[in-house]
């Protein structure tokens, strides 16, 4: 990836609707640059695929939190694999530091969160865990 690849997928995380012709404009490129670039980086796998991101009050019933995850010895894919089943998990991130996991939770009620953390803490390999409920989400 070069510093013009950087460049568009900046603009495509600020905006992924932007026009090819939008993009090739900010960045002083032809049309075919840009979509030459978008193809290659989609077909390569650096470009995973494009979403929605909602506004966090567009979901201001739902409960969503994150949940800092303990992993005995070496039973991560095992339960990466079971986190993946579960519904509610939107993602996990593995880190670094003091917890090997963080899994992003989002659920439509209280009770659902409630039985969410309660099945998570089952899965065989979790040493243990610490839950934070998300109370406002600020996006830059």
């Amino acid at each position: 990836m070069d510093d013009l690849d950087r460049r568009l997928i900046a603009l495509l995380r600020t905006d992924a609707r932007q026009p090819v012709a939008a993009l090739a404009q900010a960045l002083k490129v032809s049309r075919a640059t840009v979509q030459n670039r978008i193809d290659r980086m989609s077909a390569k796998g650096e470009i995973a695929g494009f979403t929605v991101r909602l506004n966090p009050e567009a979901e201001a019933g739902r409960v969503r939190a994150v949940m800092m995850i303990d992993v005995e010895g070496e039973r991560s894919a095992a339960v990466l694999r079971a986190l993946r089943q579960r519904p509610e998990v939107e993602c996990v991130h593995t880190t670094n530091g003091r917890w090997a996991m963080v899994a992003e939770l989002n659920t439509a009620t209280l009770a659902e969160f409630s039985g969410a953390l309660d099945a998570i803490r089952l899965i065989e390999g979790i040493a243990g865990s610490e839950t934070s409920i998300l109370l406002k989400t600020i996006a830059f």
